[in-house]
This record gives structure tokens, C-alpha cells and sequence, in this order.
């Protein structure tokens, strides 16, 4: 009878099993159908699609401080200038209390949009002898209007917001000689005059828009009337709507993207995200077989939920972003590597499948919410001190951690546990997690585990050796930097302007170099690759100098231009907010391990992370790569990365510490910390090698305009990975050995803890 019961539990549990699995490929196929429909209605950056970038320094007209409200009146107004350009979904970020960054993506004219940005109408009163009285603080933004004066003829009502600045002034007016007050648009000094316009003032073409008399104080609102007809009163208010504000603006950086180099970008891009995805569902598969399957349709959940809360936040997508999602899918992947260690771990130890998922889902939870927590960290320090392609990647990798805690922890773990309770891989845990059988001990005939991965090898025995080979490469890059007079920076960091050409034609370096003389340039560094050039000049370019720029490479190359320029003011701003980045988040972990952990590990750590800093420095100084902004994006990338890797390792120390029953000597620290490091090896060279894949496939597939940052993406993984065995716990096993024997504070323990630790069911 027991015999037919567990035949027929058998068989419920293989059709459970086939549903359930026909159920995972069907949401696959539904997961895939749905890409293309969601990435249709996503809003790429300009660097995907091409358009024009520019970041404007907003002064007051009066040389008064530039306040919120100025500021904010200035967005409104560039924003009703840019509806005007037909652009969809445009980028207007305000960046500290002064400067306004705008992102048209698929503006194919960038001269026109440049030029209707910069100009922008500005409304003043002004005495006869040209004097300021008052700006367009005292009216009401944006609520001109339409009108009539009283013989009937076009003018345009102006609403008075500050009555009691109109009064004064008209007040004070009324005692003039010339007691008239002159409403300018877009006046000049030393240029424009009352006494040269009065004739003209009124009449289609003067910027003198009114001159009338004030016989009296008013605190009402106003009318302009003149010689206008209803055609040009109705574009005098829309401009007078769009640019009646205090503040001027002065271009300090910009940025164009031809459309097809931004195709181009997109589809190098997806095809090598697409093809690192690819393989790491195939490692997944090999390395966790049915469990592995599991994780690879939770992975393509992951990323479809990634751009679809992307898409409901209203985010632009740019090639920073998809990096971020790149990266995040190994961070994703990294959770569900350390839970199936863990589970894989636990049937080593003889337990059944089912008590092997319930302890190792329950034991790689810390390790798995400190990774994210730290990593969280790093992407809100990178969002807060970040600008534009940083602030795109931290906004990103944001949203991937969220979502990596929702599939990869909850949805992964919720499918995983119906098939385990369908009982069919109780005896079959082989095909479902890459356990033989034969590989788990029978503890009810005392069997010793079996399988102890990496048990044998001592790998802080030459720690001291590695150590030192990492100050050598180190040193290396500190000889390069020094001969090289400095890294090779890009125009974020120095100032100028890069020029990016793309022909038909072979380039000649020598015929590049004449035609940057022939422009009055300086050229800093010239690099051709065949048919393509990147050109970076010490000049900082303004308008009319980037049009003709672009012009001349047109006309002799027939050539696809993109010119960004970057100012000095930028560039201080930008090396700044790179060191406080780094430094908050150096603080920030340092705190954080120190409170979840102990202040060596946080020590430990940081160390850790700042050898794989100055690795990542070394190879950029030897190979001459060019240090940009998302440089600054890649390290701190790797902060959170990196330390996620030490942190598994350190949870692991903790753990096989509180289990140690015996005395804490320093063979016993060191005994623990060895051991620890060989039972998180296997995940931490998987996780890196899952993490790596979609970066190669970034650097040989994907797009050169973020060569930079995948190189320093590849270099800090590998020095990560490596530092979080060899640096950071040799370090740790130092501190403590030094500080184990000396005298701690004892806490006092009372009846309620003792009675706390004796729950049954939860740690007895």
C-alpha cells in the first residue's frame, strides 16, 4: 500500500513538474514577445538617436543672485521654447543653483535649437535715459495676453504680479522730466538707446516694444499698444510668455550626436547585450541545470521589468543606462549563484533537498542584502554628486537593485520551492542543482561529507607575494603617470572640445593635424582608426565656431560629425563632485560594514577597494585610455560591486566564527578564513565570470563611445574579485591577530538573552 502511495506521489509530482515547467516556458516566450513593444515606446538619450546636448550657466539681467524661483522661472521658460521645437520627451535638469542642462534627443537641426534655446526673451522697463527700473519679476510669468487699447487696435495685457514694486516705481516716475517708462525685449547695452528708437518704438522690428507716459502711481496691470497688427501682437505675447524673466543664459557646455551615429550605437549595443545574456543563460544551465533554467527565466523577468519600470518613471534610456543593466544582470545573477552554493553546500551535508533549500535560502540571505545595501549606496552617492551620463547610470543601476531583491529573491525563490515540494527531485538532485547522488553523504550511517570544493588549497598561504605583485603594478602605473605628465583626459576633465569623425575615406593623421591649423585649433590628441578620427582641441568652442567646425568637416570629408565642448567652469565641477563621489562613498561603506559587521572588516574592505582603484588607474595610465566622466562612473561601479564580493567572504568569516566552538587563537583565525575563502570560492569566480561575459561582449561588440568605461569595468571586476580574497582578508586576518588576546568589554548577559537563544525551532 506505502509502495502505491508513493508511485502515485511520484506521478502527481511529474505532472506538477511538467506543468509547472510548460507554465516557465510560456511566460518566457510572453517575457520575449513583450521586449520589442515595451523598447518601442521607451525614450532613448540622444546618444542612442542622436540630437543636441547642451548644460547653460544661468545669470540674473541685474546682477542680482541667482535664487530658486529665477532659476525655476528660467526651466519654465525653456521649456515652453523647446514644445515650440516639436521635440518629444526632452531632458531639462537644473544642476546646483545656477546652471540649466538641456537634452533634445532626435533634433536633426542642432543650430536651430541652439539658437531658439539661448535666445530667449527678456522684458525690462527702463527709464528714457536707458536706466534699469524694473525686470520682469514684477509680472505675472507667462500671462500675457491678447488685447485691445482704446481706440480698438491690437496691444498686449501684461498681468502685474508685484503691485507694490509697479507702484513704487510708477510713483517715482510721474516726477521725471521725461516721465515715461520704455518696455524693452531683449535689450543691449551700449547698443540700444531710447533716444535712437523712440521713432521706431512700437513698430514691428524695434526690441522698443512701448513708451508711455506715467502720470500717476498704478498698481494694475498694463497694456502695451503701438502701430501692431493681430498677427504680430499674437507673437509678441507667445514670446513675451516664453522669455519674460530676469536671467541670461551663457553656454558653458555642449554636445551634438548625429542620428546615425546614435543608430549605430543603439544596435552594437543590444547585439552585444543580447549575445552576453545568451551566454550567461547557457553557463547557468551548465553549471545549475534544472535550478540554473529557473534562474535564466527569471533573468529575462528581470530585465523586462527593469525597462518597463524604466518606461512608468518616465527615464531616458542612454548607453550609461544599458550598461547599468548589463552590469546589474551580474549582480542579479550573483544572488542566485550565492543561494545555490548554499543549497549545494547543505546537500553536501546530507540533507535532504528540501531542508538544503530551506538553510541555504535562509543563510545567503545577510550576504545577499548587504551586497545590494552597499551597492545602493554607492548608485545614491553616484545620483546625488553625478552629472548627466553618471546620473543616467546611477538612476539605472537604482532601479536594478530594486527589482534584482524582487526576482531574484522572491520570485526565484517562490518557483523553486513549488517544483522542490512537488517532491520529484527529491531523489533527482543531479538534474535539478548539479548534485550527484553519490556526493551526498547518508548522515543516518555517519557519513563525513564528501565533497569539500578547494578544501586543500591554502590560498593566503603566498598572500604576501600577491601583495607585493599588486604594489608593482601599481608602481608601474605610477611611473607611466609621472613620464606621461598625467592621465590621458578627455574634455570632461580638462577642458575643450572633441570632435568625433566618422567616413567613407581612410583618414590621414598628418591631413587631420593641417585641417586643425587651417581651423585656428589647438590640438591636444589626434587618433585615427582607419576611417574613423576623435579629434580633442584645448579650445573651448562656441556656437558659431562649432557650426563652421562641423561645416568644414562636412564639405571636405563628407564626413558624420559630433562635437562636444566642455568648459572650465564644468570641468572644476566635475573633478570636484568625482572626489566627493568617491570619497562619500568610501565613508558610507566604511560605516555601514563597521555597523553590520566590525570596523576591521570595514577597514578591510576599503582597502581593498581602493587597491582596485589604483589598479584600474595603472592600466589607464600605462595604456594612454582616456579618463572621462563615466571613468569616474566605472569606479564607483566597481565600489559597489567589488565590495559585494568582499562582504560574501566576510559573512562567511562571521558565520564559521560564531559556529567555533573552540578557542579564538590565531591559528584559528586563520584556520576559519582559509576555509571561508574556499567555500565561497566557486560562487565568487562564477559571479565574476557571469558579470564579465556581458562587459567582453560590450568591448568587442558594443559601441566605442564607452570603450573607457568597459575596460575599466573588465580591469576592476578582475582586480575585485581578486582583492576581495588576497587583500581584503589578508588585511583582516592582520588586524585581528594584532588586537586577538587583548582585553574587550564584556556585555553583560541577562536572563531574557539566555532564554532568547533557547527557542526551539528557530536556533536549537
Amino acid at each position: 500500500m506505502a509502495k502505491k502511495d508513493r508511485e502515485l506521489n511520484i506521478k502527481k509530482g511529474k505532472k506538477k513538474v511538467i506543468l509547472l515547467t510548460a507554465l516557465l516556458v510560456a511566460v518566457s516566450v510572453f517575457i520575449c514577445l513583450g521586449f520589442k513593444p515595451l523598447l518601442n515606446n521607451i525614450n532613448f538619450g540622444l546618444d542612442l538617436q542622436g540630437g543636441f546636448e547642451v548644460l547653460y550657466k544661468v545669470e540674473s539681467i541685474d546682477g542680482s543672485k541667482m535664487n530658486e524661483s529665477k532659476l525655476k522661472a528660467t526651466y519654465k521658460t525653456l521649456s515652453k521654447r523647446i514644445d515650440s521645437l516639436g521635440v518629444s520627451e526632452p531632458e531639462i535638469i537644473t544642476e546646483g543653483n545656477n546652471k540649466i542642462r538641456v537634452k533634445l534627443a532626435g533634433v536633426k537641426d542642432a543650430d536651430s535649437a541652439r539658437k531658439q534655446l539661448s535666445t530667449v526673451a527678456t522684458l525690462s522697463f527702463r527709464d528714457t535715459e536707458n536706466n534699469l527700473l524694473m525686470t520682469s519679476d514684477v509680472l505675472e510669468a507667462g500671462n500675457a495676453k491678447v488685447s485691445e487699447d482704446a481706440s480698438g487696435n491690437p496691444a498686449v495685457l501684461l498681468s502685474i504680479k508685484d503691485k507694490d514694486e509697479f507702484f513704487s516705481v510708477t510713483n517715482r516716475v510721474k516726477d521725471y522730466t521725461n516721465n515715461q517708462i520704455v518696455i524693452w525685449l531683449d535689450y543691449e547695452e551700449g547698443t540700444d538707446s531710447y533716444e535712437n528708437e523712440k521713432d521706431k518704438c512700437g513698430t514691428s522690428g524695434s526690441r522698443c516694444l512701448s513708451a508711455a507716459s506715467v502720470s500717476q502711481g498704478f498698481a494694475s496691470d498694463v497694456i502695451i499698444q503701438g502701430n501692431f497688427t493681430e498677427e504680430e501682437v499674437t507673437n509678441l505675447v507667445d514670446l513675451i510668455n516664453s522669455g519674460s524673466l530676469p536671467s541670461k543664459l551663457t553656454e558653458i557646455s555642449s554636445k551634438t550626436v548625429e542620428a546615425s551615429f546614435g543608430g549605430d550605437t543603439l544596435d552594437k549595443t543590444i547585439e552585444a547585450g543580447v549575445i552576453g545574456v545568451i551566454a550567461i543563460f547557457v553557463i547557468l544551465i551548465l553549471l545549475y541545470h534544472f535550478a540554473g533554467f529557473v534562474s535564466s527565466v527569471a533573468l529575462l523577468l528581470y530585465t523586462l521589468l527593469v525597462f518597463g519600470v524604466f518606461w512608468i518613471v518616465g527615464g531616458v534610456l542612454t548607453l550609461s543606462g544599458i550598461a547599468a543593466v548589463i552590469l546589474g544582470i551580474g549582480m542579479a545573477v550573483d544572488a542566485n549563484v550565492i543561494t545555490y552554493s548554499r543549497i549545494k553546500d547543505e546537500l553536501y551535508k546530507g540533507r535532504s533537498l528540501k531542508e538544503a533549500y530551506k538553510m541555504g535560502s535562509k543563510e545567503s540571505f545577510s550576504s545577499i542584502f548587504d551586497g545590494n545595501a552597499t551597492t545602493l549606496l554607492v548608485a545614491i552617492i553616484m545620483f546625488i554628486f553625478g552629472e548627466s551620463s553618471v546620473k543616467g547610470f546611477a538612476t539605472m543601476q537604482i532601479i536594478t537593485i530594486f527589482v534584482t531583491v524582487f526576482t531574484m529573491i522572491f520570485v526565484t525563490r517562490v518557483v523553486l520551492s513549488k517544483f522542490i515540494n512537488s517532491g520529484f527531485f527529491d531523489n533527482k538532485t543531479n538534474l535539478f542543482i548539479n548534485v550527484k547522488k553519490s556526493d551526498i553523504p547518508d548522515v543516518s550511517k555517519n557519513e563525513e561529507v564528501k565533497v569539500k570544493p578547494f578544501s586543500k588549497v591554502n590560498f593566503l598561504k603566498h598572500a604576501k607575494v600577491l601583495v607585493s605583485i599588486s604594489v608593482i603594478c601599481i608602481l608601474l602605473g605610477l611611473g607611466s603617470f609621472y613620464i606621461n605628465k598625467g592621465f590621458n583626459l578627455g574634455v570632461d576633465f580638462r577642458s575643450g572640445s572633441d570632435i568625433s569623425l566618422v567616413t567613407d575615406n581612410k583618414l590621414n593623421k598628418k591631413e587631420i593635424k593641417e585641417d586643425i591649423k587651417k581651423l585656428n585649433l589647438k590640438a591636444e590628441n589626434i587618433t585615427i582608426d582607419n576611417k574613423d578620427a576623435d579629434i580633442v582641441v584645448s579650445n573651448v568652442m562656441n556656437a558659431n565656431k562649432v557650426k563652421n567646425v562641423k561645416n568644414y568637416f562636412v564639405e571636405k570629408y563628407n564626413a558624420k560629425v559630433d562635437i562636444g565642448v566642455v568648459s572650465n567652469l564644468v570641468k572644476k565641477e566635475l573633478i570636484k563632485n568625482a572626489i566627493m563621489s568617491i570619497l562619500f562613498a568610501f565613508i558610507g561603506i566604511v560605516i555601514y560594514i563597521s555597523l553590520r559587521f566590525k570596523f576591521s572588516f570595514g577597514i578591510s574592505g576599503v582597502v581593498a577597494l581602493v587597491h582596485d582603484i589604483l589598479i584600474i588607474s595603472a592600466v589607464f595610465a600605462i595604456s594612454r585610455l582616456e579618463v572621462s566622466n563615466m571613468f569616474i562612473a566605472a569606479i564607483l561601479a566597481i565600489i559597489g560591486y567589488s565590495i559585494n564580493d568582499t562582504i560574501v567572504l566576510f559573512d562567511r568569516i562571521r558565520e564559521n566564527i560564531k559556529k567555533n566552538d573552540k578557542k579564538l587563537d590565531k591559528e584559528k583565525i586563520y584556520e576559519i578564513t582559509t576555509r571561508s575563502i574556499s567555500e565561497t570560492f566557486t560562487r565568487t569566480i562564477w559571479t565574476s565570470i557571469t558579470t564579465i561575459i556581458p562587459i567582453l561582449a560590450l568591448i568587442f561588440l558594443g559601441s566605442k563611445e564607452i570603450i573607457g568605461f568597459n575596460v575599466a569595468m573588465l580591469v576592476g571586476l578582475i582586480s575585485g574579485t581578486y582583492s576581495s580574497i588576497f587583500i581584503a582578508t589578508y588585511l583582516y586576518l592582520v588586524i585581528e591577530r594584532k588586537t586577538l588576546g587583548k582585553k574587550v568589554k564584556t556585555k553583560k548577559v541577562y536572563k531574557d538573552d539566555i532564554n532568547e537563544r533557547m527557542v526551539k525551532g528557530i536556533n536549537c
